[in-house]
């Protein structure tokens, strides 16, 4: 397959998007019309799942497109801003990952946006297949001072610390604009993860504020309204990533693909789904996908497909022609044929662990199994997506064959690490370091 052949991918992962906070999928604003419409003009997906409701597992999902529990730093919930300089937990340089992948078979790769999965100097994204980075390191900065919770500032380009004024929002869209006009005839990769809306929730406006508090990076403040003003800010620049594409040329022959890492926080919106970040129920997993590919992918659609954020590595992959490594196989599943044929489903079954709360859930065709501090439940999400009648009594058969299946898929992962590194006791503990 020459380079001319092979697709450009642009990969967009908001931070803490709430299911349901987008026009596109029911939102009560309109802060959202460049998704809208690229929604419009590709493919929705009404069954996706993050790999955790939680930040730095997701991203070892994304970048490797295998179960995070599978890497040591996949199974920390998340990597906190206290583990700054930890050789354990990070994404091992040796791991190959879609950007390694897709950059030794010829691709350029940019990551602009948020990296999480470890920090230097032992990890970091030009050590695990991307050729540029911009962005910060850690999870939620502030959007203003570049500052972590911990106060350091974190904003890298490449692996050199810069100062650069402006809203982090802006400055992610402005790097990946940036790219997607320097590229001349490579195929490419282009993942754009922004911390919007994740808090501090500060939207342009804010800036005075922001520099003015005592404590640089807040967790408290905030509103429905000034979330819905960060979720347009970053809507503006993926319209700007949209038209970089189309000035490029490059438009027709680009997969791009937009989700969430996780559910939805303080202000978001999951409706009609309940829990949010840090929870198993639906609304802390269940995710928007939208992907548009005008070469290839019908405009308007729906699937009912089950998908979850590691599929999209088997599917860029094979799209690209691109084999993944041998003695890596990949967990995810490509949605190849859901692109071409949004009604040609097809069956599989969804796992997820987590030490918060000991939870545990399997998703099989409509119905889901969860454990919860020790109590069990069993759902059909097709006529019960709030979760709120468990059927487990009427169906114990069903609820102890679910059961036995997820001990059989965990059996295959190495076990949970021994507590080196402390486990947050409560969610504000679990949110705030993130």
């Amino acid at each position: 397959m020459t380079n001319r052949a092979r697709p450009n991918f642009v990969f967009i992962v908001a931070d803490d998007l709430g299911y349901a906070d987008l026009g596109c999928y029911g939102g009560r604003s309109a802060c959202s019309p460049n998704l809208d419409r690229l929604a419009s003009e590709g493919l929705r997906f009404t069954q996706g799942y993050a790999n955790s409701p939680v930040c730095s597992p997701t991203r070892f999902a994304l970048a490797t497109g295998r179960w995070q529990y599978r890497l040591r730093g996949g199974n920390d919930e998340p990597i906190a801003s206290r583990h700054r300089g930890n050789p354990v937990l990070g994404l091992p340089p040796a791991h190959p990952t879609l950007a390694s992948l897709l950059r030794d078979a010829g691709y350029a790769t940019a990551l602009a946006g948020k990296w999480h999965l470890g920090f230097l100097p032992h990890f970091g994204p030009l050590k695990s297949g991307y050729e540029e980075f911009f962005g910060p390191m850690s999870g939620g900065i502030d959007y203003f001072t570049h500052r972590d919770p911990a106060g350091v500032h974190d904003l890298y380009d490449g692996e050199t610390e810069v100062e650069r004024a402006g809203y982090v929002t802006d400055l992610i869209s402005e790097r990946a604009v940036d790219f997607i006009g320097r590229q001349q005839g490579r195929p490419f990769l282009l993942s754009v993860h922004y911390t919007a809306p994740h808090w501090p929730w500060e939207t342009r406006a804010d800036e005075a504020l922001a520099r003015g508090l005592e404590k640089i990076y807040h967790f408290d403040g905030g509103s429905v309204a000034a979330y819905l003003k960060m979720i347009h800010h970053m809507d503006e620049g993926i319209g700007r990533i949209l038209e970089a594409l189309r000035r490029s040329g490059a438009d027709e022959h680009t997969l791009v693909v937009f989700t969430s890492d996780n559910g939805g926080e303080r202000f978001s919106d999951s409706w009609p789904l309940v829990g949010g970040k840090m929870d198993l129920l639906e609304g802390g997993i269940r995710v928007p996908y939208i992907a548009r590919w005008p070469g290839r992918v019908r405009a308007g659609g729906a699937t009912a497909q089950l998908a979850i954020t590691m599929d999209w590595v088997a599917t860029m992959l094979d799209a690209a022609g691109v084999a993944p490594h041998a003695d890596y196989p990949l967990d995810g599943q490509s949605l190849g044929q859901v692109l071409d044929d949004p009604g040609a489903t097809f069956g599989r079954e969804l796992f997820w662990r987590m030490k918060f709360r000991s939870q545990k859930a399997l998703r099989a065709g409509d119905w889901k199994w969860l454990s919860l501090d020790g109590d069990e439940f069993l759902y059909d999400l097709s006529r019960d997506e709030r979760e709120r009648a468990n059927l487990g009594r009427r169906e114990p058969q069903r609820l102890a064959a679910m059961r036995a299946r997820h001990a059989a898929w965990e059996a295959t992962l190495p076990e949970f690490p021994d507590a080196t590194f402390s486990v947050p006791a409560t969610r504000a503990d679990l949110a705030r370091p993130s």
